[in-house]
């Protein structure tokens, strides 16, 4: 007993700022594998002599990897112990990083890719859930301002970081970075990360793993990895395959739903979706990344076709945007812990729409000082937004639920990026006029982008009112 009492009192003991540090490392490093790889496709081409639609497997693979498995390893999590599979997946990670330095075939790397993937999918799906196990409830908005930071990082990283390895090193040292990486995030884990408890101990947790839900696990990996491909494949351009993809995704959906509601213990627990919090605020996050999505598909276009700037004055420009969120996601966070999440998300989202409306008026009128201004005002509403709405949605949240919902989470998030590829992809191509946007005149890429973000505010429209809406059925639950 004396040795159960020391093992639950040691997380006490444990250093806050070590276990947000471990938390960090792990945000920023499943960031920097998703965007490190995006810079490296002409490189791979070249190296294995292989197309570009093979080669794009490569960012491909670990997109869907995170896609399809990030609600499942959160649930895993709930049942055997969030610490002990973090630090697992950050393993996972390293060796898949390692495994992708040393591939010698572009299969063999695709492979490795979706090792990284599966190892990122645990990654995002727990940092969340360990902020209620680590940080103090009055100051969950700033560890999430902080998670968020980092996440802003890795992707703002990653382009550049990868470019500079490549031309020094070859495409090799950028999986080689993230292993060692790795390896440090997995000792900081180890080191400051609080044990916590499963959803039993002993023949109590042996019982917790038999009831994994394996049929809703495959069923939902295989909905969310269709709806992925119907978003991706095709490089914009929608056929029979991708509206095929759709038809299953929509089946998988249905069935899912009815196997839930059957089983005795739920990969996702259907009642969860029915009140005034999770629900909306999924949605929200769905349709806030698939607009934030917008700026990284549109953006450069614009800036190079409807401006005339060069590949590295675009690069430049578009580094704002992350800039902004490194710098404003922590003090986003004490913000949202001093005035309260529900405001919050308001203010931020209202921020929002306003710098979409700034996107769809001020660079035609202003040219990179006008995107500048508008990029400046949209990105602190989102890292506003992004602290609030995930501080509300865990606050509430049982201890043992804590996993499968942060994967949800980051789910939803992923949801709204792949969706953002393909949508706002298509309503840009549409307002140009032409499907070859590359051989567009500046003025119609201008007037594409205006109208593309036109259409982004009204979705954040719509997510102010569902925030209005989940308000007004809280106040009158109580």
């Amino acid at each position: 007993m004396a040795d159960i009492a020391e093992t639950r009192a040691a997380p006490g003991r444990r250093s806050t700022v070590g276990a947000l540090t471990s938390l960090s490392l792990a945000m920023l490093i499943s960031s920097l594998g998703t965007s490190i790889a995006n810079v490296a496709l002409p490189t791979l081409s070249m190296a294995f002599a292989a197309s570009f639609p093979a080669v794009q497997w490569v960012v491909l693979a670990y997109l869907l990897t995170v896609t399809a498995l990030i609600v499942s390893v959160g649930r895993l999590g709930d049942l055997v112990g969030r610490r002990l599979l973090l630090i697992a997946g950050l393993a996972l990670f390293s060796t898949g990083s390692l495994a992708a330095a040393l591939a010698p075939s572009l299969t063999l790397l695709i492979a490795a890719r979706a090792m990284q993937g599966l190892g990122a999918a645990v990654m995002m799906a727990l940092t969340i859930a360990f902020v209620g196990e680590t940080v103090p409830k009055e100051r969950t908005g700033s560890a999430m301002g902080l998670l968020g930071t980092m996440s802003a990082i890795g992707t703002a990283l990653g382009p550049s970081l990868g470019g500079v390895l490549i031309a020094a090193l070859g495409w090799r040292s950028i999986f080689l970075v993230n292993a060692v990486l790795g390896v440090v995030a997995v000792f900081a884990a180890w080191r400051f990360l609080p044990a916590g408890e499963a959803s039993g101990t002993g023949a109590a947790r042996g019982e917790a793993r038999g009831r994994f839900d394996t049929l809703g696990t495959l069923l939902l990996a295989a909905t969310l990895a269709a709806y992925a491909l119907a978003m991706t494949i095709g490089r914009g351009h929608f056929g029979g395959l991708n509206l095929a993809l759709l038809g299953i995704a929509m089946a998988g959906t249905a069935l899912f739903a009815v196997a839930e509601a059957k089983v005795a213990s739920p990969l996702i627990k259907l009642a969860l979706l029915r009140g005034p919090v999770l629900a909306p605020s999924l949605a929200m996050n769905a349709l806030v990344s698939t607009v934030m999505m917008a700026t990284l598909v549109v953006g450069p276009f614009f800036l190079s076709r409807g401006l005339g700037l060069s590949e590295a004055a675009t690069g430049a420009v578009l580094s704002i945007g992350p800039v902004v969120s490194a710098f404003c996601g922590i003090l986003a966070g004490r913000v949202v812990d001093r005035s309260g999440a529900a405001a919050m998300v308001v203010a931020g989202l209202a921020l929002m729409v306003a710098g979409c409306f700034a996107l769809a008026v001020l660079p035609g009128a202003f040219g990179v000082a006008g995107y500048a201004a508008a990029i400046i005002l949209l990105t602190p509403g989102y890292q506003l937004f992004q602290a609030a709405n995930n501080t509300a949605i865990m606050a509430g949240v049982a201890s043992s639920e804590r996993g499968v919902v942060s994967g949800m989470l980051s789910l939803s998030r992923n949801l709204g990026l792949v969706t953002g590829t393909a949508v706002m992809g298509a309503v840009f191509a549409f307002a140009v006029g032409t499907k070859d946007i590359a051989a567009a005149a500046p003025v119609a890429v201008t007037h594409g982008m205006g109208f593309t973000f036109a259409v982004a505010a009204g979705l954040v429209v719509v997510a102010m009112v569902i925030a209005f809406v989940s308000d007004w059925w809280k106040r009158h639950r109580a």
